[in-house]
């Protein structure tokens, strides 16, 4: 399902969130990156319909979202950052219940029910109550009832974010499952998250959309600027204020910084492969705020 923004722009009161964002999303899995504060649930909630933007044009599916958002909601399936269930309730019950919510009909509910159940691999706890559940439960749960109703939309945000790394991976593992048949539209602030899951992205930073394309696309942004320099504990610090370090590690009585530099940052540093960390270093440190890279 293709998702197209033009110009998205989001106000509260004068700070401007988003500012003139324009994006194409053709389908599959598509990661939106940024820090916190960058305009990603901004973002999500425009296309989730909950909130309406200040400027811009937002199509889903070649449907205008802000004339026709009723269309819209029943085509898509949204997992807010912050959300809670009723802990006295069983998974089942909560499922009933928002299923409700949505007009699914009564002969339809309890095969949807057991069919997203078994999507997130909790048909086995559909009858224990939720306030029972672990995190990484909670947010399967999150993506089943998101799953109710089949929309062939999935927007989901921050969905690993306080997972332990087992939860954080079946998660990524379901929501690469779910994208075969449908769009999904991830939102992270964790690099790895896109890394394993996604083909393509868009960068956020400060509301403003820095790079769109290819995970290929985002490492070569780094290609020849990324360097791994060999130093003493005693001077890093000075190091430290003085180049943008990506990552160190202890390698005996030596630090071994990986460096981001236009330029050899030190006598001695040497050239190294970039990867996706550095790609993304590259374009929220390297590219003006009014500059998009597009790939």
């Amino acid at each position: 399902m293709p998702v197209s923004l033009t110009n998205l722009t989001k106000y509260y009161g004068n700070f401007c969130v988003l500012d003139h964002v324009s994006l194409q999303i053709e389908g599959g899995m598509f990661g939106l990156l940024g820090p916190n504060g960058s305009g990603k649930t901004t973002l999500m909630r425009l296309l989730a319909t909950i909130l309406r933007p200040s400027a811009g044009q937002m199509f889903i599916d070649n449907i205008d979202v802000l004339r026709h958002p009723a269309r819209i909601r029943a085509q898509l399936g949204y997992l807010p950052q912050d959300f809670g269930f009723y802990k006295r309730l069983t998974a089942y019950e909560t499922l009933s219940y928002i299923a409700t919510m949505k007009q699914i009909a009564r002969a339809e509910r309890h095969q949807q029910i057991r069919q997203v159940l078994e999507q997130v691999n909790l048909i086995d706890v559909a009858r224990r109550r939720v306030g029972g559940f672990s995190g990484g439960m909670c947010q399967r749960l999150g993506i089943a009832q998101a799953l109710l109703g089949n929309p062939p939309l999935l927007i989901v945000d921050e969905p690993t974010a306080g997972l332990d790394p087992e939860e954080r991976l079946r998660l990524r593992n379901l929501l690469v499952r779910l994208a075969t048949q449908r769009t999904v539209l991830l939102s992270t602030h964790i690099v790895a998250d896109i890394e394993a899951s996604c083909t393509a992205l868009a960068v956020l930073n400060q509301g403003r959309l820095v790079f769109t394309g290819t995970l290929t696309d985002l490492v070569e942004q780094a290609r020849g600027r990324v360097w791994q320099v060999e130093t003493t504990p005693e001077q890093w610090e000075q190091l430290h204020a003085d180049l943008r370090i990506v990552s160190s590690r202890s390698s005996g009585a030596k630090m071994l910084l990986r460096v981001l530099a236009d330029d050899l940052p030190l006598a001695g540093a040497t050239s190294v492969e970039p990867g996706l960390e550095d790609g993304y270093m590259a374009v929220m440190h390297g590219v003006r705020p009014a500059e998009v890279v597009h790939a």
